[in-house]
This record gives C-alpha cells, sequence and structure tokens, in this order.
C-alpha cells in the first residue's frame, strides 16, 4: 500500500504525527477516523496523488503518531488541538493554505480546522458526520442506540479502557455492525496500533473531548461563526446519518457554500466504496 509515498514523522510542537507524503499538485490533507489510521485511505490517496500532493496523517493518540498527556479538561484531545497539529504538518511540507477531506473523527477536525484557521483552508470535506454539537443537541434513543459508543467511550477513565482492553481485537472487528470491510494489510496496521493500551486511552480521550470541550466549541459557535470555504458533505447512503437527519440542511447552518449527497457504501466509505469516494473527492478538489 501507499506505493510512491514517503513515510515520515513530524514533530508538531505538542505531538509527534506519522505521516505519508506523496503524489505533485495542490496540497490535500486526509483526515482518518476511529478506529483506524491514515491507512483507511489506501484505495483513495494513491490515485489522488496523480493530480494532488496528498498528505495523509495519523490523528494525535492514534496510530503510531504521539500520545500526548491529557488534562482534565480533555483538551489535548480535542479537534481544536487535532487541527493545530493538522497545521504544522502541512507547513512543515511547505503548505500554507490547503484542501482537507476527514472521515468520521477526522471529519470533525476538519470543520474545526475550517472555523480556527481558516485563512489555511481552500476547500473541506467531511465524510459520513454532522458538527459534534449537532449530534448532541438532537440525541434521541435511535442515536443513542446506534451511536452507543459515543457515550461508552467518554465514560471516566477507567472504565471503557478496561473494557476494550480485555478484547480489543473483538471490539475493533467483531463487535456489532462493524462488518468485514477492511483490507487484511489495513486491520493490520489498524489493529497494531489498537492492542497498545496508549491508543485505547486517547481514543477514549477523544470521545471524552467530544462530549466536553468539542461540544462546548460548537456552541460557542453556532450562529456566531460560519465556515467560509466551499464544503462538500458525504454521507454513507447505507449508514445511519442520512436516514436521521437532513445532512446538507444541518450544514448549511455552519457554512455558506455546501454541496454534496450519499455515496451507495457503509461507514467505512473509502474502503467499501473507494472509486465513487474518489470520484467524489477529485471533483470537488479539482475543480
Amino acid at each position: 500500500m501507499f506505493e510512491d509515498f514517503e513515510l515520515s514523522f513530524v514533530d508538531t510542537g505538542e505531538a509527534t504525527i506519522r505521516v505519508r507524503r506523496g503524489g505533485s499538485g495542490p496540497p490535500l490533507l486526509l483526515l482518518h477516523g476511529h478506529p483506524q489510521t491514515h491507512v483507511m485511505w489506501h484505495l483513495v490517496a494513491p490515485r489522488l496523488a496523480s493530480e494532488f500532493t496528498v498528505v495523509a496523517m495519523d490523528l494525535r493518540g492514534y496510530g503510531d503518531s504521539s500520545k500526548p498527556e491529557t488534562t482534565p479538561d480533555h483538551e489535548p484531545y480535542s479537534k481544536r488541538a487535532m487541527a493545530r497539529d493538522a497545521v504544522a504538518v502541512m507547513r512543515h511540507f511547505g503548505f500554507d493554505r490547503f484542501d482537507v477531506a476527514g472521515h468520521d473523527r477526522g471529519g470533525r477536525v476538519t470543520y474545526r480546522l475550517a472555523l480556527d484557521h481558516p485563512e489555511h483552508v481552500g476547500k473541506l470535506a467531511t465524510l459520513d458526520i454532522l458538527p459534534t454539537g449537532e449530534h448532541f443537541r438532537r440525541a434521541d434513543m435511535k442515536f443513542g442506540l446506534g451511536y452507543w459508543h459515543w457515550f461508552f467511550l467518554a465514560q471516566p477513565y477507567p472504565l471503557p479502557e478496561k473494557m476494550i482492553g480485555a478484547d480489543p481485537d473483538w471490539f475493533f472487528t467483531g463487535r456489532p455492525n462493524r462488518g468485514n470491510v477492511h483490507a487484511p494489510e489495513a486491520v493490520e496496521d489498524y489493529m497494531r496500533c489498537y492492542r497498545n493500551p496508549a491508543t485505547i486511552h486517547a481514543a477514549c480521550e477523544d470521545y471524552r473531548a467530544g462530549a466536553t470541550y468539542d461540544f462546548a466549541l460548537d456552541e460557542a459557535d453556532r450562529g456566531t461563526k460560519k465556515i467560509a470555504a466551499p464544503l462538500l458533505a458525504l454521507w454513507a447512503g447505507r449508514g445511519e446519518v442520512g436516514k436521521w437527519y437532513d445532512v446538507l440542511s444541518v450544514w448549511r447552518d455552519w457554512a455558506d457554500d455546501v454541496r454534496g449527497g450519499p455515496i451507495d457504501s457503509g461507514h467505512f466509505m473509502a474502503e467499501e466504496a473507494p472509486d465513487a469516494t474518489y470520484t467524489a473527492l477529485r471533483d470537488f478538489f479539482g475543480s
């Protein structure tokens, strides 16, 4: 995977980030979700690299990126902190302004990046998410049962860490609705990293930050700050987000220029439907 990509580690001043970089052309940053690593883009990134300089990074706490010490307010695992890493990584490679696409947790970093650092973002794409605050504000029984892991992972330390740590392989591959959608080589990277207790703790901190620090940021920005960059919202046509919400309508409360639609896929669209995901991203960022 990732032939002709260069693997490196970038010190952002707050964390050390594992990065793969390849291709040439306008810069495009790719961000992954939970419980994966940048390897989730292995079927899409090489194709995008024919037209873009593609940078795919492990978020802090995930993969082979470092796991900073946390604090009582969980700020070190907030999407604001991860967005600072993204700016530092791209600046390291000489890019002060770039496009960015993020799936799942990476999508939350993506829109926070556009809100906090609009001068650095040309266009952005979010994959299968709404803003964190919108999910929590609209939460009902369907959301609580469907996205139960949001509430489980956000429980105080060490409850979820101990339960996941008892059998991380099952939590990753065996729990309901996971499905066998990942390439074996990708699963090898995901599980090598996820078996590390420090990664499990960092992932829980990510969700604790989501339920506290990130939610507070969204509430503060609601109705007062909008994303100026063009935004592409993609969602899984066979997933839950499009069933529960009018996705484009919600995003239009947060951004002035919103377009997008469903991909015929489950949640892990870059791995389940790489052709459609590539085409949507290429058409948007290449226009």
